[in-house]
């Protein structure tokens, strides 16, 4: 008879952040394992992306770089689970999160190619240094007064009650 179809299925990417101190083989092996995985399961392939060696903003398992893999297949969603257990139990895997994946979007590696800062133009000539002011009589503070305009007469209007 025909394959059995579980679910519908949808399009989701997953952004797997890898152990950079592994061998680069295995991280191609969890790689292999998530498209057999999709296959497996009925899904397609779509793409993989490696972004490559990216620092962290903080260390995961003591670790202050990650090797980011970005991969977009159709599956179902019981497939979906069985590829994030599979992932949770990877050693190699720090980190992975599985979005579903927007049609007309193309998700993309964060560029290292921004333009620095400019530096701060040097001042043309040093300010002569200023003697302190031998006893200065404190100038006295000017404050702003907000005056509120009052209604012309002592009842507010009520609700659905013009004025």
């Amino acid at each position: 008879m025909g394959r059995k179809v579980i679910g519908a299925l949808t399009t989701y990417e997953i952004l797997l952040m890898l152990d950079p101190e592994g061998a680069e083989s295995h991280q191609d092996e969890v790689i292999a394992r998530v498209s057999e995985l999709v296959e497996k399961g009925g899904g397609t392939w779509r793409s993989h992306d490696a972004w490559g060696r990216r620092r962290l903003a903080y260390e995961i398992s003591k670790k202050p770089e990650g090797v980011y893999h970005l991969v977009v297949f159709e599956c179902n969603a019981e497939t979906l689970d069985e590829i994030s257990r599979v992932l949770k139990i990877d050693d190699a895997v720090l980190r992975h999160l599985a979005t579903k994946h927007i049609e007309g979007s193309r998700t993309s590696a964060p560029r290292d190619d921004t333009p620095a800062p400019a530096p701060a133009p040097a001042p043309a000539a040093a300010p002569a240094p200023v003697a302190p002011a031998a006893e200065a009589e404190p100038q006295p503070e000017q404050a702003a007064v907000a005056t509120a305009e009052e209604p012309e007469s002592d009842e507010a209007p009520t609700e659905g009650e013009e004025e």
